[in-house]
């Protein structure tokens, strides 16, 4: 009977019916990341587009980061792969999600899955 209740066991693992339980698992580790879309523009000119995968909570710059060289001081960011601001030309980079400009710098910035963020390096007209 032991041999039997065994067999059975090995067969149900087999046929899958403990695969909810694991698709579940699968699902849960999924949903904690999200993908975020960055495209960096110099003046109109688009210079680079990556779809990032990052964890939930990550900020602008965690997935600025991931994708490229950067250099930033308090959030702000100074530098993209080597395209540099410039304070005395005015020429800056900016950043909006989703379309909307941002009113906090970008390390404090969460993002959610399927965001959509712009840089854009050109001059500050105010």
């Amino acid at each position: 009977m032991k041999k039997i209740t065994a067999f059975l066991l090995s067969l149900l693992m087999l046929l899958g019916v403990f695969a909810p339980a694991t698709a579940t698992t699968v699902q849960a580790k999924a949903s904690k990341n999200i993908k975020v879309t960055y495209t960096l523009k110099k003046n109109k000119k688009k210079i680079a587009k990556k779809t990032i995968t990052l964890k939930k909570n990550a900020t602008v710059t965690d997935g600025l980061k991931k994708g490229w060289k950067v250099n930033d001081k308090g959030g702000f960011i100074s530098a993209i792969d080597g395209h540099k601001q410039n304070n005395k030309k005015k020429i800056y980079w900016t950043f909006t999600v989703n379309v909307k400009q941002v009113n906090v710098s970008a390390d404090k910035k969460k993002l959610h899955n399927k965001d959509k963020v712009v840089f854009k390096l050109s001059k500050y007209n105010g």
